[in-house]
Order: C-alpha cells, then sequence, then structure tokens
C-alpha cells in the first residue's frame, strides 16, 4: 500500500514544486525590464486570477473522487462521462468569464487600493490574460480526471511543461518584443493552451479505450449523471467560496496592521504555503486511492454476515480504507513534522531569503512560534481534505470549510484587541483546527455507513 501512495504522491508532489518558480521568473523579467507600476500591476493582476480560479477548484476536485470511485467499479462509460461533462462545465464557466470580465476587473479594481498606473497595468494584464480561461478550466477538470484514474504522472508531465514554457515565452515576449513587461501575460496563455494541447494528447494516447465506442456528444448530455457532478462541485465551490473568506480576510486585515506587518504576514504565508505543495502530493494520493476502494467496494455484491449485517464482499473494505488513511497520516504527519524542524532550525535564514529589510526581519521573529506551530496543523486539514475528496463527501467537505471560515473570524474578532497582528494568526490556526475537527469526527460516521452497505457516497450530498 505504501508502494500505491509514494507512486502516486511523488509526481504530484514533483509538480507542485515548479508552480512558486513561475512567479519568481514573471517578477524578475518584469522587475529587470520596467517600473514599480509594472511589477504592482503584475502582482495586482495575478491577485485577481487567483481569486478568480478559485472559486473553480471544484473541476479539479469533484472530477477527482467520483473518477476514482468510478474506476474502483471499472465502469468505463462512467469515467469517459464525468470527464465529457467537467470539461462541459469548465468551458461554460470560461465563457461566463469571458462575457463577465469588464464587470470582475472594474469591481475588483475598485476594491483594492493602488495608483492610477498600477491599475492601467493590472488592467492590460487581466485583458490579455484572461484569453487563457478556457485552457486553464478545462486543465483543472483533466488534472482531476487523471488523478482519479490512478495516474498523477500525466499532470506531472503537463503542469512541468506549462512552467517551462510560460517562463520562457514569458521571457522572449518580454524582452524580445514590443509588449515588453505585458508579454509576461501573452506567455501564461501560450503556456496554458500548450498544456491543454500536451493533456489532451495524453488522454488519446493512454485512455483511448475508456472512450471507444462512446458518443462524446451523448455523454456531455446526460443529465442524470451531470446532476450529480453538479450537486458535488455545488457544496466545493462553497467551501471554495469560505476558503476564500479566510484567505482574503487574512491578507486585507493585515494591511491595516501598516507595511511592515504586512510584509510580515506576506512572508509567513508564503512559507505555510511550501507546506502544502508536499503535503499536496499525498492529498491527491488520498482522493485517487480512498476513491478507488470505494469504488471497488461498490463492485462487488452485497451479502448477509453472520451478524445479519449487509456487508460487501469486496476485498477493499471499511479495514483496508483505514489502513489506508492511517498510512495516508503517517506520511503527511512526517512531512509536517520535517518542517516544523527545518522551521524551528533555519528560521532566520529562511526569512533573510526573503528579505534583507532589516525591520522586517527583526519583526519576523515575534511571529516565528507560529511558523513552527503552523505544519503539523496543516499537513492534517489537507490530508483529510484529500480523504473526503476521494470519498466524494461534498457535504462534510463543505461544514468543515464554512466552521473553518467561523473559526477564523471568532478567533480574530476575539484577540485583535489584545494581540494585533498576531490575532490574524489565531484566526488562521484556529481555521485550521476547525477543519481538522470537523473532518475527524465526521469520518467515523461516514466509513461506518460504508462499511454497512457501501452505498454511493453522492447520496450523503
Amino acid at each position: 500500500m505504501n508502494k500505491q501512495i509514494l507512486r502516486l504522491a511523488i509526481p504530484s508532489i514533483l509538480a507542485n514544486i515548479t508552480i512558486p518558480l513561475v512567479g519568481l521568473v514573471d517578477t524578475a523579467i518584469v522587475g529587470h525590464i520596467s517600473d514599480a507600476h509594472a511589477i504592482g500591476g503584475i502582482a495586482i493582476g495575478t491577485m485577481l486570477f487567483d481569486l478568480l480560479y478559485w472559486n473553480f477548484g471544484f473541476l479539479r476536485v469533484g472530477t477527482s473522487g467520483m473518477t476514482a470511485q468510478a474506476f474502483g467499479r471499472g465502469d468505463k462509460e462512467q469515467c469517459a462521462r464525468l470527464l465529457t461533462q467537467s470539461v462541459s462545465i469548465a468551458l461554460i464557466g470560461a465563457a461566463a468569464i469571458w462575457l463577465l470580465q469588464w464587470l470582475f476587473v472594474t469591481a475588483a479594481l475598485a476594491i483594492v487600493p493602488c495608483s492610477e498606473q498600477v491599475a492601467l497595468f493590472a488592467r492590460q494584464y487581466f485583458f490579455i490574460r484572461i484569453w487563457a480561461a478556457p485552457a486553464t478550466l478545462s486543465l483543472m477538470a483533466l488534472k482531476g480526471w487523471f488523478i482519479g484514474m490512478q495516474d498523477t504522472v500525466s499532470p506531472m508531465i503537463t503542469d512541468m511543461v506549462v512552467n517551462v514554457v510560460n517562463m520562457l515565452v514569458s521571457y522572449v515576449l518580454a524582452v524580445y518584443t514590443p509588449m515588453g513587461a505585458l508579454g509576461v501575460a501573452l506567455g501564461t496563455v501560450v503556456a496554458q493552451f500548450t498544456g491543454l494541447s500536451l493533456a489532451i494528447i495524453l488522454l488519446l494516447c493512454k485512455y483511448r479505450d475508456v472512450f471507444r465506442g462512446l458518443s462524446i456528444w451523448q455523454l456531455a448530455r446526460d443529465m442524470q449523471g451531470m446532476r450529480s457532478l453538479i450537486t458535488l462541485n455545488a457544496n466545493l465551490f462553497v467551501r471554495s467560496l469560505c476558503f476564500m473568506i479566510v484567505y482574503v480576510g487574512f491578507t486585507s486585515l493585515s494591511s491595516m496592521y501598516g507595511d511592515t506587518d504586512l510584509a510580515v504576514c506576506s512572508i509567513l504565508m508564503k512559507l505555510f504555503m511550501l507546506v502544502s505543495y508536499f503535503v499536496d502530493g499525498f492529498a491527491y494520493a488520498g482522493e485517487a486511492l480512498v476513491g478507488k476502494y470505494i469504488g471497488e467496494a461498490k463492485s462487488h455484491p452485497i451479502s448477509d454476515s453472520p451478524s445479519g449485517r449487509p456487508v460487501s464482499n469486496s476485498p477493499s473494505g471499511a479495514s483496508e480504507i483505514s489502513s489506508l488513511v492511517r498510512l495516508l497520516f503517517l506520511w503527511s504527519l512526517g512531512v509536517g513534522a520535517v518542517f516544523t524542524v527545518l522551521f524551528a532550525l533555519s528560521y532566520m535564514p529562511m526569512y533573510r531569503m526573503m528579505t534583507s529589510d532589516g525591520v522586517v526581519l527583526e519583526r519576523l521573529t515575534d511571529f516565528t512560534l507560529w511558523l513552527i506551530a503552523m505544519p503539523i496543523v496543516s499537513t492534517l486539514a489537507f490530508m483529510w481534505d484529500g480523504v473526503f475528496t476521494g470519498a466524494t463527501a461534498g457535504k462534510q467537505i463543505r461544514n468543515a470549510m464554512i466552521w473553518a471560515a467561523v473559526g477564523f473570524v471568532l478567533g480574530y474578532v476575539a484577540s485583535y484587541h489584545w494581540l494585533g497582528t498576531h490575532a490574524l494568526f489565531v484566526g488562521y490556526f484556529l481555521h485550521l483546527v476547525a477543519r481538522v475537527i470537523y473532518l475527524t469526527a465526521a469520518w467515523r460516521p461516514l466509513l461506518e455507513r460504508q462499511s454497512r452497505i457501501f452505498e454511493p457516497l453522492t447520496s450523503n450530498l
């Protein structure tokens, strides 16, 4: 079982660690060929896309869990149906983004405080990069589908190619064409469509048999299957909104405490996110394997146990799922422990890598305990997300994130009068704890229900 986990986790980790390089390269390119207005415009434009695409995270998450269960059942037609329907939703979403782009960017820039020059550049950047929306959203759906099919190598290859093409094309366009700094936006568009083309090629090469003899148009129009996917995605959409409240709230509130504390919060958040790049690999493995095991269980006939209770004859029953979850948590806690030790022993060199400002460095040391405390609890939260995603338990994922948002707000409100900026970290820590507590409490009833009859978890939505 450990081999299965590592086979799925390692490619995802390798892909994840390339992600921050793109932002660093884009910033470096613009920083060397343009002025502060362009740097600020890129930062705001990137933030706008983060906020926009965050709300479509359900395309990856929802697709992976449902596909993993269909894969476990050996239902190729359902696997094909899920991909076509998820991509259809992605394209509809992209069309909506195109239609509403002026409204979104105008509203967003009205809220974000910045100079006219920065706002102008951010707007120009946004209106170029927005053309990548169909490719970006479709790639989310394809990545989720690949993971559900127990394949993390294909999304790894795709992500790495996207990131490399983005860096190379952005550099060429920014340095050697009249576009200048805006070339990084077009570079992203080119990279996203390159990645989509590659993903389609991998799909046709590796999974042609899944779609053989099936009508893609008919699969996309299957409203019964679409209904289940939309129901799950609706719950995951609410979860994304709640997560955005926490993240945006943390960033926005930190600006109230001055430029120094804003920089401190930004640096610490980036260091927190380093943990997720590694833990997410194991969370993706959890999505794929939990979903597969549940699908396998559903594909076997149900018979009566000696106690008279109906049970599945699947070799992948509740005990195997429990063993899998325990191993996943051991791996994720190991990652959390490594980062805890790393942060405890090397926090100052890490701070110096992020900034050379003496005032910011001194202020960062006041928050080091938060840096050390976050990895363990965050790994537990991320891992539970992966497990429940594999189980397609959208209701629980949604509710956990609602309570997490409440925890963040209450933690901050209860402590900001006497803790100042530290109150933000109290709130952020409590949002993680709330997720862990809720999902830990919800897991046993979910597993017990599965062990009785292995009924479709989507009925829980």
